[in-house]
């Protein structure tokens, strides 16, 4: 390899492992101002010669059944100008290799191949002829450590877990461990049963009663368990695992035209060299001279290292002085560039980037403006409060007065991105929007006759929609729903239909509100992804709790939508506490009975035209509310299935799942998993 300067700087001998410093803002500076002297000193480091590369290449060693031990490797005892000594191995009763492999610990080395540049590691507490032998070791997961910022993508091996199941397991994915591993007293006395799993673990592949207990790495393809015996598999692991080795000389030329060191790539922009800087002073504060081949010129080598601080310390408060004080007034410049911006970058990054915004943004003093100081409460919420207002035009507004946003205000830019870009007439128009500071607000048109949950569950002092009525309301919800799945470029699922997010306008025409959980997808995904549940208790669909049953769809909001249906078909909640029989505390079971033996639901009052509304109101419900997202029908179809004639309707098949047959175990379960990510979105609505 030619003697390129460019390929020999201090980058070249390091390892990917190293270490990087990372500092706040405020440290940066401070740090910046405190080491002027060595700024000055190391400006020409990215273009310093290895004067020691030649040697390092020609020592050779060798121990066991390992020869030719060479460059970037080298032996503990090796001269000091030999190999890399972040590539150290050691030497152990002249019989095999040991090479610490941090966080893991010792591994035997089995060959390294120059060639393809990789070396074979084996765990030591594998042991040959001895197949109850297990691993020690957790082994590098998700990066190996040999790879320069793990530009290989991946290891070249392929993981093995030993998994323990309280039962028997007969899958074609599991290798059985038996007899190997059931010799142990221990796991006899505790009925346990050991098996492995080759290859990647999907959530599923984890039978119940079954844990994951340990993991190592082998060379060895995916088997079928029924075809392998775990005698195959130990004798993988002990003929080890690969790791890719990049040599240190190979990082420079990814970093042409920046500044290398470390094995890391730093710009040619101011920031950059000074992260270049505070990389070459902790390699030489925290490992020493020795580690790093210096250039000729580099005044260091010929100073003792403890009087470095003395000389810096000298020139700490002109390097203060220099650096401070521009440093103090771009950072007055920058606070009062933000004073008057969000303080979620998420949220004014949104609004600054996003060119389709259509809704007008206004200042926190227009919004007291309008509401005169806050003075008309019409509701409030676990997203904050809702406030009367007036636009100078004499417009009534109803302005959302958000709360503490979740995510650094990310279920403000959902709502916003969501319903700022679509206008239908079954959907509430958003007319502008505030951000300043840490005030957060959202202007939706006035809905004079508030929302459906008033006029679906039964009140005194509150005045009862006709069957004709609350059939046409829920008709324009489907519209609106239907063309949130299938009417803007992008596919927009609600996650939170019900009652209370549906307003009424002065002539009793539904609009679809609160959007701050929805989710924007293409509408090419049939199948959308998400990491926490959300949306509201007795509304949710059951494939956001029971992954087996079906991915996470548009078909969520039919549920939504189908239990909608229910109550306004009702006239209340589906599921009562106040009677006492079970299988009439859960309304669309009850009616799925009466109507399946050919009977009419008993209602007072109703005349047989209005019966025939609420019975097709009612199967329509029930489609939507089954329990396989594939067996519920598109908002498509539900609008044809409301707006067709009751006696072509079939009846579907009984509803499963209910709150009754929903154990309180399992559903805590799988909040408590979907909980431990931080992520859990959920609104329980007191009602």
């Amino acid at each position: 390899m030619p003697n390129n300067p460019s390929l020999c700087s201090l980058s070249a001998l390091s390892l990917s492992l190293s270490l990087s410093l990372s500092l706040p803002m405020g440290s940066r500076f401070l740090a910046l101002s405190r080491w002027v002297l060595i700024v000055a000193l190391l400006v020409g480091l990215s273009s310093e010669t290895c004067n020691a590369k030649d040697n390092s290449t020609k020592c050779t060693s060798s121990c066991g059944n390992i020869h030719n031990i060479s460059y970037p490797f080298r032996l503990k005892h090796d001269p000091k100008h030999c190999g890399n000594v972040m590539y150290t191995l050691s030497c152990e009763n002249n019989i095999t290799l040991v090479v610490d492999l941090p966080p893991s610990g010792k591994y035997y080395v089995q060959a390294i191949n120059y060639h393809n540049q990789t070396i074979r590691l084996v765990d030591p507490g594998l042991q040959n002829n001895n197949c109850s032998s297990m691993p020690q070791n957790f082994p590098p997961f998700l990066r190996d450590p040999y790879s320069a910022y793990n530009m290989s993508g991946y290891l070249l091996s392929t993981p093995v877990f030993y998994i323990k199941c309280s039962n028997p397991v007969n899958s074609s994915l599991y290798v059985d461990t038996a007899p190997c591993l059931h010799i142990n007293a221990s796991l006899v006395q505790q009925k346990t049963y050991s098996y492995v799993k080759v290859g990647v673990m999907e959530v599923g592949d984890l039978n119940e009663g079954c844990s994951a207990e340990w993991l190592a790495l082998a060379l060895l393809s995916y088997p079928n368990g029924h075809n392998t015996s775990y005698e195959s598999v130990h004798s993988a692991l002990m003929y080890g695992f690969d790791l890719t080795v990049y040599w240190p000389d190979e990082i420079a030329p990814i970093c042409q035209g920046q500044w290398s060191y470390n094995l890391k790539c730093f710009p040619h922009t101011i920031p950059g060299f000074f992260r270049f800087l505070c990389e070459a002073i902790y390699v030489y504060f925290s490992r020493g001279r020795e580690h790093i081949d210096y250039p000729r010129w580099f005044p260091f080598k010929t100073i003792r290292r403890g009087w470095l601080p003395l000389i810096c310390f000298c020139l700490f408060f002109p390097a203060r002085l220099i650096f401070g004080v521009p440093c103090l007034i771009a950072l007055v410049i920058y606070k009062w560039r933000r004073r008057h911006l969000s303080s979620y970058s998420i949220i004014e990054d949104f609004l600054q980037n996003d060119c389709n915004f259509l809704p007008i943004r206004y200042s926190y003093s227009e919004i007291k403006k309008m509401t005169s100081k806050f003075k008309d409460k019409l509701g409030e919420g676990g997203y904050g409060s809702v406030f009367k207002g007036k636009l100078r035009s004499g417009r009534f507004v109803a302005i959302k007065l958000l709360g503490k946003p979740k995510g650094n205000g990310q279920d403000f830019t959902s709502e916003v991105a969501t319903i700022g870009r679509i206008h239908h007439v079954n959907v509430v128009q958003l007319v502008g929007y505030c951000v300043e500071g840490l005030n957060r607000a959202l202007v939706y048109d006035f809905m004079p006759n508030s929302s459906l949950d008033k006029y679906i569950y039964s009140k005194e002092e509150s005045m009862p929609l006709c069957c004709k009525k609350m059939y046409e309301i829920s008709l324009g919800v489907a519209r609106g729903i239907e063309y949130l799945h299938q009417g803007c470029d992008m596919q927009i699922l609600h996650f939170d239909i019900k009652p209370h997010n549906i307003l009424l306008d002065e002539n009793f025409n539904p609009k679809i509100s609160d959007f701050g959980l929805a989710k924007l997808y293409s509408v090419d995904n049939s199948i959308v992804s998400l990491t926490a549940a959300r949306g509201t208790m007795g509304y949710i669909a059951p494939e956001l709790f029971y992954k087996n049953i079906g991915g996470v769809s548009y078909k969520a909001d039919v549920y939504s939508f189908g239990m909608l249906l229910m109550e306004m078909a009702s006239r209340r909640k589906n599921f009562s506490s106040m009677v006492e029989r079970s299988s009439q505390t859960y309304f669309p079971l009850w009616a799925y009975d009466q109507y399946n033996k050919g009977n009419d639901l008993e209602m007072a009052d109703f005349n047989e035209e209005e019966k025939k509304i609420i019975k097709k109101m009612v199967i329509t419900a029930l489609w939507c509310i089954q329990m396989k997202p594939s067996d519920r029908p598109s908002m498509n179809k539900v609008i044809e299935m409301l707006g067709g004639d009751v006696e072509c309707l079939k009846m579907p098949i009984r509803p499963f799942l209910y709150p009754q047959e929903m154990h309180v175990g399992d559903v805590q379960e799988n909040l408590n998993s979907i909980g431990s990510n931080g992520e859990l979105t959920w609104t329980l609505s007191a009602r």
